[in-house]
């Protein structure tokens, strides 16, 4: 018996989701099922591309209650742009929980990653960071840098912000765009250390495969949301300073101790204490911040039961507003 599909494209889903207080509650309660264990999620297919400067990453989880479940296909191709084309693309596929029937194919282009990972850093804020924020540091001058920061400032509203990239030019036209976007002071600045200092929330969202962040500049009541280490042999923060804080918290360990910061820290010689899930501070499983003037780091390095989360409310929220192009699985369409 044929079925229907429904496709949806990158300029569809822009329209129906964006990176604001929805999207925060549909990735917290991803991670509040996560804690819970009403799901169903296998470790990540990752392939490595060295020899093309490329990797694609393959990630799904079954949340019970919800109608469907999706499998994310993410490429990054980092010479892409020499060639004038994006480095990261990849579609969702969201398939009928009760059939196994495909429901839909959202070609997002990686948006929809974008604004999930962005709202995880959001609420890794709302939980982790100290009660008052005034001023953020993002390391970073992509795309994933102006997102998180955004996403901070819905959780965390601050005054004042500092971006760095190794790029200094890419940096000072990120803080123009978010100085607009966000409505307060952005300064690009050549001296990180300095405006982590002045910070009580440090976001990094690089590449790197060498530590960008110092342990020498923990300081009381500072929260840092690490999310650019999601590969084997990325790494952004010292390990050390992962052993300094007084709280470190993972979004799955199993990946963490993989792929994460927690990976080179364990190879560093740290025994790690117990670790709490985002997700179990969260729910109130297990303790969060103690006090403000701790020093917390939220090692994020992106779940299945995010993409399930975010192409179930992107499936929902088109499908009532009469979006995308319907087609009979025998090729016909509507």
């Amino acid at each position: 018996m044929a079925g229907n599909v429904t496709i949806l494209t990158k300029a569809d889903l822009s329209t129906c989701v964006g990176l604001n207080e929805t999207a925060l509650t549909v990735i917290e309660d991803a991670f509040e099922a996560l804690a819970n264990g009403k799901i169903v999620m296998p470790p990540i297919l990752s392939m490595d591309l060295p020899m093309v400067n490329g990797e694609v990453d393959v990630k799904t989880a079954y949340i019970e209650g919800f109608d469907g479940f999706a499998i994310k296909v993410s490429p990054g191709f980092f010479n892409n742009p020499q060639l004038g084309l994006p480095s990261l693309n990849g579609l969702m596929i969201l398939f009928d929980a009760k059939t196994g029937l495909v429901k839909s194919v959202l070609l997002d282009n990686g948006y929809l990653t974008d604004v999930r990972t962005a709202a995880a850093g959001g609420v890794a804020a709302k939980h982790l960071a100290p009660s008052q924020v005034n001023c953020a540091t993002v390391f970073g001058g992509g795309v994933q840098a102006r997102m998180q920061l955004k996403a901070a400032h819905i959780a965390k509203p601050f005054s004042k912000a500092f971006i760095w990239a190794r790029n200094f030019e890419k940096a000072d036209q990120a803080a123009k765009e978010l100085s607009a976007d966000l409505s307060i002071p952005v300064v690009a600045t050549h001296d990180p250390g300095r405006a982590v200092a002045e910070s009580q929330l440090a976001i990094t969202t690089t590449p790197a495969t060498s530590p960008i962040f110092k342990k020498e500049w923990l300081h009381p009541g500072l929260h840092i949301t690490a999310m650019g280490s999601d590969q084997e042999g990325k790494n952004e923060i010292e390990a050390e300073a992962l052993m300094a804080a007084d709280l470190y918290v993972s979004d799955r360990i199993s990946q963490c101790e993989k792929l994460g910061e927690l990976r080179s820290a364990l190879n560093a010689g740290w025994t790690a204490p117990d670790i709490p899930e985002l997700g179990q501070i969260i729910t109130g499983q297990k303790s969060g911040r103690m006090s403000d003037d701790d020093v917390t780091i939220c090692d994020l390095t992106g779940t299945g039961v995010q993409d399930t989360a975010i192409a179930a409310h992107a499936f929902k929220v088109a499908t009532s507003e009469d979006m995308g192009q319907i087609f009979e699985t025998d090729g016909t369409t509507k």
